[in-house]
């Protein structure tokens, strides 16, 4: 099979663009989910309960850890196989890796319905916030499986050049979640459980459209008889790993805000906490849609180099994209600090009235927190790049280091030194760090990978 035409195209700022907006719009679309939950949330029931989303977060984020890493790895090892041109093994592969996930949802939603009563002990919550995070998780975890289709189904559009699709599915589940928040909470006054619940049935939309698509032969990737290959299974976990430390880790760092916050402030700060995550969330969007773009393209092109060692201008196709990319990477930078800036108090106000105690605390926390957006689309896209080029060791230490170990100093440290203002700056601060070492890592790599 010849390779899709997308991937001949010249290396052109055009060209990759093209290529990478639809995912970038789908990205930004998919932050509207949680973001949908928490402003029908905080309007229609309160900011207790939209502590409680928060609260449930660290859950959440293991189911999207392992379908991350499944996902993200996955394809990275399939579209180099297909730059190689070992396109029937790399759909035998593809059904593979998608069995996987089924089995490990099942597993996962099992598990954590087993964990329900013990999840939340210890958190000296109040009965109104405890109760409100064990609703909502126990009805969002009954959507496990079709979360992890949903999210490698995304990933495996875009890499068959249905990123137009995959951005449908996205906006059309988004609606779907927004018109039924509206219609199970304020309607049908089904509390919390309404906000779970059309998050889930939202998610399900690029679920249900990627089963049909993937089994059709004509697409570029579809579902064969599945072959179990435990390399294959391993080189996915290992370039996966790094998104899966992010995923992971995020939701440890998340539950150390929460505490922190729940020791200077009380659950309000909680409420701020949840405000500013969603507009961080909302910008970093973009550098993901930007980087799961470009992804497959890196990863053809590495298996293409590798076919055709002697080649200059395959050669040249991985240096002029990862060139151009940076250059992408910093103008969305300085538009998004920009508009955070600029937008702080509009966006606040939208999810706590001015009279609340939490728009003060988000209003602050914003501010400071922005700063962090200068230098996180450079992490993203270092940690992606090396995903895609199956280095996933450095990957996972750039990713692990980000999300983890600086977070980990920074929220410690900052805090005892300057408070509130300290757990504001922890961001900030961590991303600066891990900046440096996504240099160093780019510098030392440069000479193997030709980029």
């Amino acid at each position: 099979m010849e390779p899709p035409n997308a991937y001949e195209k010249p290396v052109t700022l055009g060209n990759i663009v093209k290529f990478a907006v639809p995912t970038i719009a789908m990205t930004v679309f998919m932050s509207f989910y949680t973001m949908v939950d928490g402003l029908f949330v905080s309007n229609l029931i309160g900011t207790d309960a939209l502590s409680a989303i928060n609260l449930t977060a660290p859950i959440i984020q293991l189911v999207t850890a392992v379908s991350t890493m499944l996902a993200i790895g996955g394809s990275a090892v399939i579209m180099k196989k297909m730059g190689e041109q070992k396109t029937d093994e790399a759909k035998e592969d593809f059904t593979f890796l998608i069995l996987v996930n089924v089995i490990v949802g099942i597993v996962m939603c099992a598990v954590r319905y087993l964990a329900m009563d013990h999840i939340f002990a210890g958190m000296n919550l109040s009965a109104d916030v405890e109760g409100y995070c064990v609703e909502y998780l126990s009805r969002y975890l009954v959507f496990t499986v079709p979360i992890l289709l949903m999210n490698n189904f995304t990933l495996y559009m875009i890499a068959s050049e249905k990123a137009s699709l995959s951005l449908i599915c996205s906006v059309t589940g988004g609606v779907l979640n927004m018109v039924l928040d509206y219609v199970f909470i304020a309607g049908f006054d089904m509390g919390i459980s309404g906000a779970a619940i059309a998050t889930g049935l939202g998610y399900s939309v690029t679920a249900v459209v990627g089963l049909f698509v993937f089994s059709r032969k004509r697409s570029l990737l579809h579902f064969k008889k599945p072959i179990f290959r435990f390399k294959v299974l391993a080189s996915a976990a290992t370039n996966g790993c790094s998104e899966m430390a992010t995923a992971l880790v995020t939701g440890i760092i998340t539950m150390m805000f929460n505490w922190t916050m729940l020791h200077y402030v009380g659950e309000d700060g909680v409420a701020a906490v949840t405000i500013i995550m969603y507009v961080l969330m909302f910008a970093s969007s973009l550098y993901t849609g930007y980087s799961y773009g470009v992804a497959p393209m890196l990863s053809f092109y590495y298996g293409e180099r590798s076919l055709n060692e002697g080649n200059i201008q395959t050669h040249e196709k991985l240096k002029n994209l990862v060139a151009l990319s940076m250059k992408v990477i910093a103008v969305i930078s300085v538009v998004t600090v920009a508009a955070s800036f600029m937008l702080t108090r509009p966006l606040v106000s939208v999810f706590a009235r001015p009279d609340n105690p939490v728009y003060d605390l988000a209003v602050t926390g914003n501010k400071i927190c922005t700063v962090a957006l200068f230098f996180i689309g450079f992490n993203i896209f270092a940690s992606g790049m090396f995903t895609a080029l199956s280095n996933g060791m450095v990957s996972a230490v750039l990713a692990f280091s980000r999300s983890f170990v600086f977070m980990l100093i920074t929220m410690i440290v900052l805090p005892l030194l300057l408070g509130v203002n300290g757990i504001w700056l922890a961001t900030p601060v961590a991303e600066l760090m891990a900046l440096v070492l996504s240099v160093s890592m780019f510098v030392k790599y440069k000479k193997r990978y030709g980029y």
